[in-house]
């Protein structure tokens, strides 16, 4: 299944590529699931992401690579790909997009994800969207005009 959140913030795009750092990530990290960041490499093409997701009765890991990073003169963006997923995801692509505006820039968020059947798909659909939609006025705090 797929997902696309947009964002508009003030900053212009190669600050905002600038502004995808470990605390960024913290900070968009939902309220009601803690997570515990085990590893932060950057957004580069190879770094990886290493989390556990603390779900009260159970731990799940959560290793993210980067495996695609390209700058153009409009458009900066990185993929991440799950290579070790929570139980409830079979799959996950996630395309981070920062587009030049006239002013400020575009983030988009595209999620291709999947879980185990296609009910599973459709059912986790609500929350992963909702978790991401969480994250537009933190990125708009985030990257405001200074």
């Amino acid at each position: 299944m797929k997902i696309e959140i947009q964002t508009a913030v003030q900053q212009d795009y190669q600050q905002v590529w600038q502004g995808f750092t470990r605390e960024l990530f913290l900070a968009l990290a939902p309220p009601l699931t803690p997570i515990n960041l085990l590893r932060f490499d950057g957004c580069n093409k190879g770094d990886e992401v290493h989390l556990e997701i603390d779900f009260g009765v159970s731990k799940q890991s959560w290793c993210s690579k980067i495996t695609e990073q390209q700058t153009s003169a409009d458009e900066i963006y990185f993929i991440d790909e799950g290579e070790r997923l929570p139980f409830f995801l079979s799959k996950w692509k996630h395309k981070h997009r920062i587009l030049k505006q006239k002013q400020g820039s575009l983030i988009i968020d595209e999620i291709d994800f999947e879980s185990f059947g296609g009910w599973g798909s459709f059912s986790l659909y609500p929350t992963l969207y909702f978790q991401f939609l969480y994250r537009q006025p933190i990125y708009r705090r985030w990257f405001a005009e200074n």
